[in-house]
């Protein structure tokens, strides 16, 4: 006749002897009682033939459903062919090493890239943390301390790169309070590092702000000669004003000509959700001729030296550079500054429609609640439409 399972009373009442006691629970757990009053969960269990002894812990620490647990769960590593006391002697030495700066950065960009964020932002991170894991990275972050890290900016500034320095004290910060987060470090020393990096002065990228400038500028680009993949890339980022890495890494998949839009995905996006982007016709003319070179694939602008490659970062400023602009005169990015100018300068607009058409993120909370549920889809169609004819204007007439 089998055996009943303990109970929690015959557990916590059983009393020792002279000599030790086994109480069975069933499937190999008992608890061992000790002449000296201890009482210690073990498991027996069979592997390989041989018969092994699994210690599980004490009781009151472990109570008769912790042992159980365990049990369970050792009787399915058993299944999958792994002997539990090994497990166990494997884990006490995993916990015995020290947990190190590269452990916490490590496990610190797993997380990031299990939320899904974008490939540019893990390859920012890692490249952030190149720094400090030379200097810290086989460290244990318990033995770390503020002047070990006030090290790592300050060698980083004696170079002059001040907004990396600033950025890598706060990737840092980031890496201890995740740590700190899941219980295997005790605190972040990073907020007491502010005053060490110094903030590099605000440099605003290059953009056009004059309509006479602007009109020059387009007359410029319509004129390259260059690729036609990069021409056309040129001639529609003034109309669209997207980021360039949304423009460069934008997919046919995503563009309905037909209800002239395009949905850039929110893996693409910096704020991680997904953009209306409206198409005004000269846009659509674009797109039909861009379709002749880059149809058959899935970019619209792929690199000359592979299909599945979008064109460059600098691609776009090069060609800048090729029609005679300086840095200091066109970037990619600058045209976005200039829409956000001549739209709000207009008056036709409302300015909410204009941030959401940039793709801004608003930091007043309840007013970016308002814009993100508004989201002003037919404002925007009438602005892009009309931004276009605009820029058409000052390319067409007359100027330098």
């Amino acid at each position: 006749m089998a055996k009943k399972p303990l109970t929690d009373a015959q557990v916590r009442n059983a009393k020792p002897s002279d000599k030790q006691q086994k109480l069975f629970d069933g499937h190999g757990l008992f608890l061992l009682i000790t002449p000296a009053g201890g009482k210690l969960w073990r498991l027996k269990y069979r592997m390989h033939g041989k018969e092994r002894l699994l210690s599980i812990g004490a009781y009151p620490a472990i109570s008769l459903s912790d042992a159980r647990k365990r049990r369970d769960e050792a009787h399915a590593a058993r299944a999958n062919g792994q002997d539990p006391s090994q497990l166990k002697a494997e884990r006490a030495r995993a916990a015995a090493a020290p947990y190190t700066f590269n452990d916490a950065a490590d496990e610190y960009l797993a997380n990031l890239e299990s939320e899904g964020r974008a490939p540019a932002t893990l390859t920012k991170a890692r490249w952030l943390l190149e720094a400090p894991r030379r200097a810290l990275g086989k460290r244990a972050c318990a033995t770390i301390e503020i002047s070990d890290i006030a090290d790592v900016l300050i060698a980083l500034q004696a170079r002059g790169v001040l907004e990396t320095a600033r950025r890598t004290r706060e990737v840092i910060g980031a890496v201890f309070r995740r740590g700190r987060t899941v219980g295997k470090i005790k605190d972040d020393p990073t907020p007491s590092l502010k005053g060490v990096t110094v903030s590099p002065s605000v440099q605003h990228r290059a953009a056009i702000v004059e309509k006479e400038e602007l009109g020059g500028l387009l007359r410029a680009i319509w004129g390259y000669d260059g690729h036609g993949v990069v021409r056309i890339a040129l001639q529609m980022l003034p109309y669209v004003f997207v980021r360039p890495g949304e423009l460069r890494s934008a997919r046919w998949q995503d563009f309905d000509l037909q209800k002239a839009e395009w949905i850039i995905p929110a893996a693409l996006m910096k704020m991680r959700r997904p953009h209306f982007v409206p198409l005004a016709p000269q846009v659509i003319t674009l797109l039909q001729e861009l379709q002749l070179l880059s149809g058959r694939g899935e970019l619209l602008f792929p690199s000359v030296r592979s299909a599945d490659r979008p064109i460059s970062e600098n691609t776009l400023n090069a060609a800048y550079r090729r029609l005679g602009y300086g840095t200091d005169e066109v970037t990619a990015h600058g045209f976005r500054s200039t829409a956000s100018v001549f739209l709000n300068e207009s008056g036709k607009w409302n300015r909410d429609a204009i941030e959401r058409q940039l793709a801004h993120e608003e930091q007043n909370a309840v007013r970016r609640a308002y814009i993100d549920k508004a989201e002003f889809r037919e404002e925007r169609v009438k602005m892009m439409t009309s931004y276009a004819s605009f820029l058409d204007s000052l390319r067409l007439s007359k100027g330098r």
